[in-house]
């Protein structure tokens, strides 16, 4: 089965355009590693929870949404190798574009598919 790279963040609604274009970028590095897709999702339907929610979760800001987006991977070893590369790739061609919200805030892991249907 597949290996998941999952990540929850608040991003200031003023940066949709900009985050569109960082995550655009950053899905071709991805998928030149090894990546077999890559999904981002602007909320629109995201509920505040009397507890726990995704707002809590990020620390959401009024003037911001709720970005959830993930790494479709063919395996977890092509994932260590992929994401690492990616990750120098990106520090070295990206420096001229900053990440379009607050990275502290972000919530991310990693997840070995046990269902798919």
């Amino acid at each position: 089965m597949s290996y998941i790279d999952g990540m929850v963040a608040a991003v200031p609604t003023a940066n949709k355009d900009a985050y569109i274009a960082h995550a655009s970028k950053a899905a071709v590095i991805f998928k030149k590693h090894g990546a077999l897709s890559v999904v981002d999702c602007w909320g629109d339907d995201v509920p505040e929870g009397k507890i726990n929610s995704f707002h809590t979760a990020v620390d959401r800001k009024e003037d911001e949404t709720i970005v959830f987006s993930w790494i479709s991977w063919p395996d977890k070893a092509t994932h260590d190798t992929g994401m690492q590369n990616a990750m120098i790739e990106m520090t070295e061609t990206m420096s001229d574009m900053p990440m379009p919200f607050d990275g502290k805030r972000m919530i991310f892991g990693s997840f070995d598919v046990i269902s798919e249907t």
